[in-house]
């Protein structure tokens, strides 16, 4: 029997609204070689379900990468029967900033890279990564000489938030973010290069890809944005991350600060939030003003409207 959703996504929002207590979303990874990758799809699969857990989950021949959305009295259970599991024994759970509606239903799927950046295998070594930065540590060394911080992430992530005067790749595509890495970093591999991300995940990779490519000095931000965003509030820091942190589930961004850096693409007045245009022929994700959202009823364009 094949283990997946069978309700429809009205239904599944339906279930969701009738809730009668609050979820915590969370995101992990790990980084290990997995052979039977269809058999643990399903233990995972099976382990969510029973506990009422939504969410994304991708199993790879290099990994897992989840997104889960957890009922709050499910957290110890769900945290317990996922470190039962020999690949998650040091695994580390990286809780929302701001909560809201993340999921409204549950996919696990057997995929062929947990972070598709479009590099072949000799070109990094995921035994060689980057030196972990704790938030503290990063937030010091931000500023320091000879010291370049680089954003790993698309451009429409970092259009809504970055840190201050990083380098923050002009490009769409994910294949593309590492040659333009490499290439802005040409001349510079004595220098300390700051990497960071939303939760860390594809921070491994990318810092294995630099040091392959002889920078001698690559540090990353432990459990990405996210992670600093939580240290900054609780340490009451001034944040060097400016904006909101893109999040790939229903909520589309999480508020580090109250800075807005981007505009709308229709009448470029100044917003931040992310939409999906409403009709399922496009779907494309841009930026809407609440005016914009009103007048061209969620949609990208007259046409699609």
């Amino acid at each position: 029997m094949k283990l997946v959703n069978k309700k429809s996504k009205e239904e599944l929002q339906h279930a969701l609204s009738k809730e009668k207590f609050a979820r915590k979303t969370c995101s992990f990874y790990v980084y290990k070689t997995i052979k039977k990758r269809s058999d643990l799809r399903d233990e995972i699969f099976s382990t969510l379900k029973k506990l009422n857990i939504l969410g994304r989950v991708y199993v790879s021949e290099e990994g897992i990468n989840a997104q889960v959305s957890i009922p709050e009295n499910n957290l110890k259970k769900f945290e317990k029967k996922i470190k039962k599991n020999i690949f998650f024994k040091n695994v580390n759970f990286n809780y929302a900033v701001e909560e809201g509606v993340s999921f409204f239903k549950l996919t696990v799927k057997v995929k062929q890279q947990i972070v598709a950046y479009g590099v072949k295998k000799n070109e990094y070594d995921m035994n060689k990564v980057g030196q972990h930065l704790e938030p503290e540590d990063f937030h010091k060394k931000i500023d320091g000489d000879k010291t370049i911080v680089v954003d790993v992430r698309n451009y429409y992530e970092s259009e809504i938030g970055k840190f201050k005067n990083a380098f923050c790749p002009d490009v769409r595509r994910s294949n593309e973010i590492l040659p333009a890495i490499k290439e802005k970093l040409k001349g510079k591999e004595d220098y300390k290069i700051l990497m960071y991300c939303t939760g860390g995940i594809r921070c491994e990779k990318a810092s294995s890809y630099l040091i392959k490519n002889n920078f001698k000095n690559v540090y990353q931000l432990k459990s990405g944005i996210i992670n600093y965003a939580h240290y900054v509030k609780n340490n009451k820091k001034t944040s060097k991350f400016i904006g909101k942190n893109y999040v790939f589930d229903h909520r589309l961004g999480e508020r580090v600060t109250k800075d807005v850096l981007s505009k709308c693409h229709q009448c470029e007045e100044s917003s931040d939030e992310h939409a999906n245009c409403a009709n399922d022929l496009c779907h494309m994700l841009f930026i809407q003003c609440k005016n914009c959202q009103k007048k061209y009823e969620n949609c990208c364009s007259k046409e699609c409207l």
